[in-house]
């Protein structure tokens, strides 16, 4: 849930319903929120009025601004009487200075040439007096061995020859010289075949996937990765973190296929971790088809966008992350009911689990699969960022 979601006056008149006697789980329906969100706001604005609540956040900032104000000056008079006995009138001398603050007091370079009054370009400027004429006629020779080379491709040359070392470096000779290459337009992505959005006549003919972000209560954001089996519904499995790569992508599909199987195509959009190397490497390996939609089309890939709003309605928009952890478990508590007890108007109101469980022998290896505990399903092996 976006920490903005609910304002401070809001949040005391869904408190002030309880007070007035309505039951917790009448107000925490009505207004769309979990149990767990109505105490942790009961707990930190339990007694307030509106008006209080609003003076009392604007208090605690204030007082931060001050507290940060007071620190940072006696942090800097007590820096400028260790100086006052220094002749800091050149800029030597105030480079000097520069570097016994950060020596001697540990402050950041930015704090330290703000007290004694200079740049930090001039701080961090070094006279380094080189002759590039070895670097330009090597570079040139490079350049006319490999005519389509731009300047980085001619930067590693020269760094593996031991040349140069700052790309910047080779930027200006190259500029310097004219060798810069005329560079092709940007090509438009290719029109995609129309894909009408028709029901597969079985389970693992055809999954779509498709990403959305939320925002934790740190304002941090997070991606969640959904995969939607298009017969069934049935969702094989999420990935929730702050990035998600195609070569990270690649690997959970096939971790996907160790327990449920691969489908014979997969839908998605243009975005680039779906047309990036790797997925197609990983097509090309595994005989999936991939299948993109029109740009600008996600009514082609409607499967899964169904299923993005329902898990945006009935998890993301009821619950307040405190951290990633929790934005995991929660997300993957509501998969889980998805799949085993929630039911479905497409499907005549069965779950993806009853429809699995009537049309493919294999429903049961399936269904003990999304039977386990919830811990091993929501907890990474590792603490990385590269879980799964």
């Amino acid at each position: 849930m976006k920490r903005k979601r609910f304002t401070e006056e809001q949040i005391i008149g869904v408190l002030k319903e309880n007070e007035a006697g309505a039951k917790i789980d009448d107000i925490c329906r009505r207004h769309a929120i979990s149990s767990a969100t109505f105490y942790a706001w009961r707990k930190k604005y339990g007694g307030l009025e509106a008006s209080e609540a609003k003076r009392l956040k604007e208090l605690e900032v204030e007082n931060a601004k001050l507290k940060r104000i007071v620190a940072d000056q006696m942090l800097d008079m007590s820096a400028m009487k260790e100086l006052l006995h220094k002749n800091i009138g050149e800029p030597m001398a105030k480079r000097k200075a520069v570097g016994f603050l950060m020596d001697e007091m540990g402050l950041s370079e930015r704090r330290s040439c703000r007290i004694v009054g200079l740049h930090r370009s001039v701080q961090q400027y070094r006279t380094v007096p080189r002759n590039d004429a070895a670097v330009i006629e090597r570079m040139k020779a490079l350049a006319s061995e490999n005519r389509r080379y731009g300047y980085l491709r001619l930067h590693a040359l020269l760094r593996r020859e031991g040349l140069v070392m700052n790309h910047k470096r080779t930027w200006r000779l190259y500029v310097e010289q004219g060798l810069q290459v005329r560079t092709k337009k940007r090509r438009k992505l290719p029109r995609r075949d129309r894909i009408a959005p028709q029901v597969p006549d079985r389970p693992m003919q055809r999954w779509s996937l498709d990403f959305m972000s939320d925002q934790l209560a740190d304002y941090r954001r997070f991606r969640i990765l959904n995969i939607v089996d298009d017969h069934s519904r049935f969702c094989p499995g999420q990935i929730v973190d702050v990035s998600i790569t195609g070569a990270r992508l690649a690997r959970y599909l096939d971790d996907l296929a160790l327990l449920h199987g691969l489908p014979e195509e997969i839908i998605l959009d243009n975005g680039p971790e779906g047309t990036s190397r790797a997925m197609f490497d990983w097509s090309e390996r595994t005989g999936v088809r991939l299948r993109f939609i029109e740009p600008g089309k996600p009514v082609q890939n409607a499967f899964v966008e169904s299923f993005n709003g329902k898990l945006r309605d009935e998890c993301l928009n009821l619950h307040w992350f405190r951290s990633l952890g929790h934005a995991r478990e929660e997300i993957a508590r509501w998969r889980v009911h998805y799949n085993t007890k929630r039911p479905h108007s497409a499907l005549g109101y069965q779950t993806p689990m009853e429809v699995l469980t009537n049309n493919t022998a294999s429903a049961p290896e399936t269904l003990a699969v999304s039977a386990l505990p919830l811990r091993a399903i929501t907890q990474p092996e590792n603490s990385s960022s590269n879980w799964p």
